[in-house]
């Protein structure tokens, strides 16, 4: 494993004079992946007042009140995982606009995950319920896409039922919510295009993209039409390693319309989620090229728990497929931030929110699992080492933002007596 590393006499608090400093936390030494400015590089980060203030090579510790040695580790913007069921609280059984969800918090920070979008949990007739329950109460900045079900991820008979695909009033809702930031389908059974098609009718009636969550195809719908023939330049396609429909032919290579679908603009999503990535497809199509647009979890309450476990485990699988941790990362911030139209997330320029993740990738070996229990055995595994939302730490595994105990407690402010 990466042993952690301490600059030589370098003090995690910095005590200067409030006129000698210029930023509240310096991060020193780490390597710098931000996609979205071309940056890969070794620089320091400084963030003040909350905000990316500097991010170079050599900015002097002195100019800090508090300094994180970042040696050894990446440093990124905070994870955009655009894939998570966060509807959690209202007690429905079996539901994703209940039981099935978590609240963000505990699981999110720890992953390196600062913004997490919840896909379709609510539909235009309880999204302010889930804005009041869970949006306006995370620490995490939860955005959503709004389902065209208007009763959201009620489970059983609740989303199948046209007459409550309403587009009009889901757009309505779309364009009152600044949060939401995509239209979602998913769980349709039946053999007709209505859920997709009122979906996308709401996308355009919105002004915004919709994620389909195809689910089990049938002969007169399948998925080779709705990558085709119904989704639009922007439009997600998420699960793509699900295993319900061929990626590659008897060669290998990559089914033609996937490429033609993504050279006039359709997006794929991972999704890795309970039941939707499986090695059989995965390593075939990644061998060919066939990458995720964006790397998400599909986070609920049974998925963290099997073989998906959190966002830098399904970071690490597409990583031990061979694909560049510069480019897993892309797919996990700026890209992200791309698909669902928020260009003020998933970057480290100066002026964006100091959202940051500071990740290790270990060197080892370590077993991942697919959504079926199949392992695949591998080298490497990004850990998740601090998490700062705003210019705070939310997440500090090994207490790098903290000062050793006998110095602090040293200091008489710091003492406390019965």
């Amino acid at each position: 494993m990466t042993q952690l590393t301490r600059l030589p006499g370098l003090l995690l608090f910095v005590t200067a004079l409030a006129a000698q400093t210029r930023y509240d936390l310096l991060l020193k030494g780490g390597h710098v992946i931000d996609p979205a400015n071309n940056v890969n590089a070794l620089m320091d980060v400084a963030i003040a007042a909350g905000k990316i203030a500097r991010v170079a090579a050599g900015i002097p510790a002195a100019e800090a009140r508090q300094v994180v040695d970042a040696r050894g580790l990446f440093v990124t913007p905070g994870l955009v995982d655009i894939h998570v069921h966060a509807y959690a609280g209202t007690g429905m059984k079996g539901a994703y606009s209940g039981d099935n969800s978590l609240y963000p918090d505990g699981y999110t920070f720890r992953s390196g995950v600062t913004t997490a979008v919840d896909a379709g949990g609510a539909g235009w007739r309880n999204f302010a319920d889930f804005k009041d329950r869970v949006i306006d109460r995370a620490k995490t900045r939860v955005l959503a896409m709004l389902n065209i079900v208007g009763r959201g991820m009620g489970g059983g008979a609740i989303e199948q039922k046209p007459e409550d695909m309403d587009a009009a009033a889901t757009a309505k809702a779309a364009r009152q919510y600044p949060e939401i930031v995509a239209i979602k389908t998913a769980h349709y059974a039946a053999p007709e295009w209505v859920a997709v098609d009122r979906a996308i009718e709401a996308g355009k009636l919105a002004g915004l993209p919709v994620m389909v969550d195809f689910g089990t195809p049938f002969p007169n719908r399948t998925f080779e039409q709705l990558i085709s023939d119904h989704l639009r330049p922007g439009d997600i396609s998420t699960h793509m390693y699900q295993g319900l429909q061929p990626l590659v032919d008897d060669k290998g290579k990559t089914l033609p319309y996937l490429l033609s679908a993504r050279k006039r603009g359709v997006k794929f999503d991972l999704g890795h989620g309970g039941g939707s990535f499986v090695w059989s497809e995965a390593v075939p199509a990644i061998r060919d090229g066939w990458v995720p647009d964006t790397i998400s979890t599909d986070l609920h309450a049974s998925s963290a728990n099997a073989g998906m476990k959190d966002m830098v485990t399904t970071m690490s699988k597409v990583l031990s497929l061979g694909v560049p941790l510069a480019d897993v990362i892309r797919m996990s911030t700026w890209s992200a931030a791309l698909s669902i139209r928020r260009t003020d997330l998933g970057t480290l320029r100066p002026g964006a929110g100091a959202d940051i993740a500071l990740l290790r990738v270990d060197k080892g070996k370590f077993g991942y699992q697919d959504a079926r229990g199949a392992r695949l055995t591998a080298s490497q595994k990004l850990v998740c080492e601090m998490t700062l939302r705003d210019g705070k730490v939310v997440w500090d595994l090994n207490g790098l933002a903290g000062e050793e105990w006998d110095t602090y407690y040293a200091r008489p402010e710091n003492r406390r007596t019965r």
